[in-house]
């Protein structure tokens, strides 16, 4: 399989859905948005942009399964299946805030095989695929060599689920703040882990994500040198929601953060 050539097709994909959310955030009503749960939405943008990704998709390889965030698709016994969310940062979205992203993976049973996660907002596409190394719009990336934590800027994400995180989330929050040179919240998760890809962050970290939210942007972070484990270091991440990616060097030191919260 060519996994150049169906990366390339895919970022034509991507752009054409991130047109799609441009053109209707400005018709976008407040009660078009529905709360899927607390301070989670989705409207009919978001089920759109997923039905016109699909379609695209089942062009390129017609025999692939889906994994989606709106239910548009399904999978059965398909050896490879398409991963997407057509709208990451549906808050970021609604509000008008920047930025959203357009995220399409491609995995099979054990590992992801090419990601593309496009930003609307400023118009970077990033792309990868097994083997082949990172790219935003055409130039090759790699992250950061920070090995100083208190040089690194770190993403911390405050997931949906508050009472559930919120013991976590202040102590990263504690800890980190003075000691690590920045934190920041980016409210995507695919374009934060592609943010540590670029050399931007160099490191981020949340819980609970779907597999949609970080299939794609995965295969970018560890095409550009980067790591991604679970939240207790295991590599096997692929199919768990609770995710810690950087640059690679400053990685234990995140993971012995979280396994301090787990202790206590």
């Amino acid at each position: 399989m060519d996994y150049q050539k169906i990366t390339e097709e895919v970022c034509a994909v991507a752009r054409e859905a991130g047109a799609y959310l441009k053109n209707e955030q400005q018709k976008l009503r407040e009660e078009q948005i529905v709360q899927k749960h607390s301070h989670d939405y989705v409207s009919y943008v978001d089920k759109e942009s997923e039905r016109l990704i699909v379609s695209r998709l089942k062009e390129i390889l017609p025999d692939a399964g889906f994994i989606t965030e709106e239910g548009t698709a399904s999978r059965q016994d398909e050896p490879i299946s398409w991963v997407i969310d057509p709208l990451d940062g549906t808050t970021n979205y609604i509000h008008g805030y920047h930025s959203y992203a357009v995220c399409i993976g491609l995995r099979d049973s054990k590992e992801a095989l090419l990601g593309v996660v496009y930003d609307v907002c400023l118009n970077e596409c990033y792309y990868a695929w097994k083997g082949g190394g990172a790219w935003l719009n055409g130039k090759e990336i790699h992250t950061n060599p920070h090995h100083d934590i208190t040089q690194a800027l770190l993403g911390i994400e405050l997931p949906y689920d508050a009472d559930g995180y919120r013991p976590t989330g202040l102590h990263l929050i504690s800890h980190f703040y003075g000691l690590c040179g920045g934190i920041r919240m980016n409210g995507s998760a695919a374009l934060a882990i592609c943010n540590v890809a670029s050399g931007r962050f160099d490191g981020w970290l949340e819980k609970g994500l779907g597999l949609w939210d970080h299939t794609a942007a995965s295969v970018v972070l560890l095409e550009a040198g980067g790591t991604i484990t679970r939240f207790d270091g295991h590599p096997d991440y692929l199919d768990y929601g609770d995710i810690i990616v950087s640059n690679g060097t400053i990685h234990q030191a995140l993971v012995d953060e979280i396994s301090i919260i787990s202790q206590s």
